[in-house]
C-alpha cells in the first residue's frame, strides 16, 4: 500500500521484513515437527492466537507505527517464550534468540523511518 517515491524507503522495509517474518514462522513450524509436535497453521486459529492487533494506517506514517507497535509485541513475546524455555531447550531457544535479534533490527529500522518526535509514540 506504500506508494509513490516517497514511501519506497518504507515500502522496502515492509517487504524485506515480511520475508523473514515468513522465515521465522518456516523455522518455529520446522522446530516444532523437530520436536515431535504438528504445527497449527490454520489462518483463522493464527489470528486468534496472535499477540498483535492488525491495523492498517491511512498514511505511511501511520503503516510505520503500526508495524514498529507490532513488532514492539512480537519484542515482548520472544522474550517471554526464551524467559519461560530457560534451560530446558538449548536449541530453541538459541533460534529463539535469533529470531529476537531480528524482530529488534525490525523495530530499529522501523524507528529509523520515523520523525524523531514520533519515534516513542
Amino acid at each position: 500500500m506504500a506508494k509513490g517515491p516517497e514511501p519506497k524507503a518504507a515500502a522496502d522495509e515492509f517487504l524485506e521484513h515480511a520475508t523473514q517474518e515468513l522465515q521465522h514462522a518456516d523455522q518455529i513450524a520446522e522446530r516444532i515437527v523437530q520436536l515431535g509436535g504438528e504445527p497449527d497453521l490454520d489462518p483463522d486459529r493464527l489470528k486468534s492466537r496472535s499477540h498483535a492487533e492488525y491495523r492498517i494506517g491511512k498514511t505511511v506514517q501511520e503503516m510505520i507505527r503500526e508495524n514498529l507497535v507490532a513488532e514492539r509485541i512480537a519484542i515482548d513475546s520472544y522474550r517471554e517464550m526464551i524467559q519461560y524455555i530457560g534451560d530446558s531447550d538449548p536449541t530453541t531457544r538459541r533460534m529463539l534468540e535469533e529470531i529476537l535479534a531480528t524482530e529488534e533490527e525490525h523495530a530499529d529500522d522501523l524507528a529509523d523511518l520515523l520523525p524523531e518526535a514520533t519515534r516513542k509514540a
